[in-house]
């Protein structure tokens, strides 16, 4: 937790303590859910601010565990790779997106079965929606999901050829085929309806929010100073930077030759070190740390400790 970037961190602190604190209230018969929940936007007890205040709650123990988890794998790497402002910015921005797509979800689902037992017209629908607003308070989402599967969906962007070991498969999985794979499983469960109790589209609208942020982000880097960069390079060039200031700061090591070196020969020998993890290092960036050789990978860590 000491090392996590302060917005992850932050965010996996407020999840917990709004799951902590709907079960202290739910055991003296308040329902956080009731209030902070994202109701049916034709239901009595809609509001606005639940858009951003059910991305905080939780059904379970379960539910929250494996956000959290997927926040705080992915989170961290995005939040260094991207800065504070623009993570939360994503992070938001998603969730609220992903809301929307289960407000219209719902709507749709609303208006076929109800348009399966007696044909009216979208005016009508939505008069008969505000008379059985109570009963329509039971369509309640709740959880972190949709934000969750934007920062998913950020990383198989940004680093798509980073390998990951996945349970069950014994095998490592590159980023780019899991969220292809996540994407699957989503579209197909959302097609076979609600009966399960996840709100699959809330899911897809994340990823699908996400997808054209960062496409925009990409196509206009310069509408903001912080949002500039993509696909990782500003990670790597921070990582750069690290191994510049250790090796600015370490004593140069005795050579053999009485002879001083002269100014010419320092300058070259530095500037050909620095060539060399230059290259490993964008070696990394573009395939991965299990790409690099054995002598690749003990020349990096014998320059990370100088």
């Amino acid at each position: 937790m000491y090392n996590l970037p302060n917005i992850t961190k932050n965010l996996l602190i407020i999840n917990v303590l709004a799951f902590l604190a709907g079960w202290v209230l739910e055991l003296r018969g308040f329902d956080l859910n009731a209030i902070g929940g994202l109701h049916f936007f034709l239901a009595n007890d809609f509001h606005l601010y639940q858009f951003v205040t059910y991305l905080f709650l939780h059904g379970g123990f379960t539910h929250l565990f494996f956000n959290m988890f997927g926040l705080w794998m992915f989170g961290q790497v995005i939040e260094r790779v991207w800065g504070p402002r623009k993570f939360l910015f994503y992070y938001i921005s998603c969730g609220i997106g992903a809301g929307l797509i289960q407000e219209i979800a719902q709507f749709v689902s609303f208006y076929t079965s109800v348009n399966q037992a007696v044909e009216i017209g979208l005016g009508q629908i939505i008069q008969l929606g505000r008379q059985y607003g109570e009963a329509l308070n039971t369509w309640t989402t709740i959880g972190a999901s949709g934000s969750i599967y934007a920062i998913l969906l950020a990383f198989g962007m940004i680093f798509p050829n980073e390998r990951l070991f996945i349970i069950p498969f014994p095998f490592p999985i590159k980023a780019k085929w899991l969220v292809v794979g996540y994407i699957a499983i989503e579209l197909f469960s959302a097609l076979q309806g609600p009966g399960d109790g996840v709100a699959h589209t809330a899911h897809l609208g994340g990823m699908l929010f996400g997808f054209l942020m960062i496409r925009y982000w990409n196509s206009h880097p310069g509408s903001n100073a912080n949002f500039g960069r993509s696909r990782g390079q500003e990670f790597f060039d921070n990582l750069k930077r690290s191994f510049d200031q250790r090796k600015n700061t370490r004593q140069q090591p005795p050579h053999t030759d009485p002879r001083r070196e002269t100014d010419a020969e320092y300058n070259a020998r530095k500037r050909k070190n620095q060539e060399e993890i230059d290259a490993i290092l964008d070696k990394i960036r573009k395939s991965g740390y299990d790409s690099l050789t054995k002598e690749e990978k003990k020349r990096l860590f014998d320059q990370s400790k100088q």
